[in-house]
């Protein structure tokens, strides 16, 4: 590369874009997710998404640091025709319900059987129940989100945004596992190899 590198003393190779897509319903909680994520910030009051909303993220893990892009899509029905612009050829996809909303959690079924019929074969999918912080108003047990993504071979996690509750450890996650599917020679990610000595112990910076 040349010597605009991001980060001085790293070696840097860059291959085709990587990102990752958000989706569910309106109201699930997706901007508020990625919001707490990037900027580490929580609206009690968060606007509808309209069309998509993007955002570019890099993570220091132990032997690389991986960069990618988060598409946030719109929830509302008119826009869900736009969709597979974003998850086809994505990297990974975080499909989200509300632990409240029974509606939620259909609709996100919906979005994890849409992903799996047109989508990238080799994309990791997550099912996020998010609003743990609900709980006393919960209508989604944990147990039967659990077993939907057991039985559709989905990674499971629950989240809360308000709370931070596992909101840094589900994009880590994913992180980590592109990282150990992706070497750096191949292609569909972006890598920088780390040398030993300036390894850094920062959990993640903001683009």
């Amino acid at each position: 590369m040349s010597s605009s590198k991001p980060w001085q003393g790293l070696e840097t190779s860059v291959y085709k874009p990587n990102w990752w897509v958000l989706l569910g319903d309106m109201g699930a909680g997706k901007t508020s997710l990625v919001l707490r994520f990037v900027k580490g910030q929580f609206s009690e009051y968060q606007e509808s998404t309209i069309g998509a909303a993007f955002f570019t993220q890099v993570l220091s893990l132990n032997e690389a640091t991986v960069k990618f892009d988060i598409w946030d899509t719109a929830g509302q029905e008119r826009y869900h025709s736009l969709a597979p612009m974003y998850y086809r050829g994505a990297a990974a996809a975080i499909v989200i319900y509300d632990i409240t909303s029974m509606e939620s959690f259909a609709r996100a079924k919906k979005w994890v059987q849409q992903v799996q019929r047109h989508a990238n074969p080799s994309l990791i999918m997550f099912l996020v129940a998010n609003k743990a912080d609900l709980g006393a108003e919960r209508k989604v047990a944990n147990e039967e989100g659990e077993e939907y993504a057991k039985e559709n071979g989905l990674s499971f996690l629950e989240t809360s945004a308000k709370t931070a509750q596992n909101v840094n450890e589900l994009f880590y996650e994913i992180a980590k596992r592109l990282a150990k599917a992706n070497p750096s020679r191949q292609t569909g990610i972006k890598l920088h190899s780390i040398p030993q000595e300036t390894r850094r112990r920062s959990l993640f910076c903001c683009v």
